[in-house]
């Protein structure tokens, strides 16, 4: 049996409304671990027959697997799984209406690291759907730190230094003759920590 996704990204409006009703949410998170219709009733209080209907949907809209059949007296007990671990809306799923940094003017405000994250999100999931189509694995880069700033002076200096150095850097290894060269986004974007992260 092969092992449940890390991630799954729902990119499709009507997947992502089925998703996001309470009932099939807390199925979803039940179904961490496999169970059936009958199982998952007795565990949070509900009619197996109203499991049964979310769980139809959850199957056909792909958000979740069989994973066995069991006869059990004379019926056939269908056991099923959360397909991942994790799920994620892609914000593509909201066309037109999406964030996009494209139609946001200043580049030091909120608004545009949002809908830059938001533009990583659109770009990765359909990337890496085109290299599970190719069967390859997709090439990414992921660099996350956190940095206490004793001062805003200091904040600042430090952005400056990065901005200096990503800009070195680029100039070093940017090619646009390069034969079979690939060319790669690189994003960089702060924000204060969580509250309850500091407190931690």
């Amino acid at each position: 049996m092969k092992l449940a996704s890390p991630l799954s990204v729902i990119d499709d409006p009507r997947r992502a409304s089925l998703a996001l009703d309470p009932i099939r949410l807390r199925l979803l998170q039940e179904l961490a671990q496999p169970d059936s219709a009958v199982g998952l009733a007795r565990r949070l209080g509900l009619p197996r027959q109203k499991i049964n209907y979310h769980l139809r949907l959850l199957e056909e809209q792909g958000l979740v697997e069989l994973v066995e059949e069991r006869r059990r007296r004379n019926c056939t007990e269908r056991v099923v799984r959360a397909v991942a671990h994790s799920y994620l809306i892609n914000p593509a799923a909201l066309g037109a209406l999406a964030a996009d940094p494209s139609r946001v003017s200043d580049r030091t405000s909120s608004t545009y690291l949002i809908a830059t994250a938001a533009q990583v999100i659109r770009d990765v999931a359909s990337l890496r759907d085109q290299a599970d189509t190719a069967g390859k694995k997709l090439p990414t880069l992921t660099l996350q730190v956190d940095i206490r700033f004793a001062s805003p002076a200091d904040q600042q200096a430090f952005a400056q230094e990065l901005s200096e150095d990503v800009a070195r850097l680029t100039a070093k290894y940017h090619d646009d003759q390069a034969a079979g060269g690939r060319r790669f986004r690189f994003i960089s974007g702060a924000y204060p920590a969580p509250a309850q992260e500091e407190q931690s």
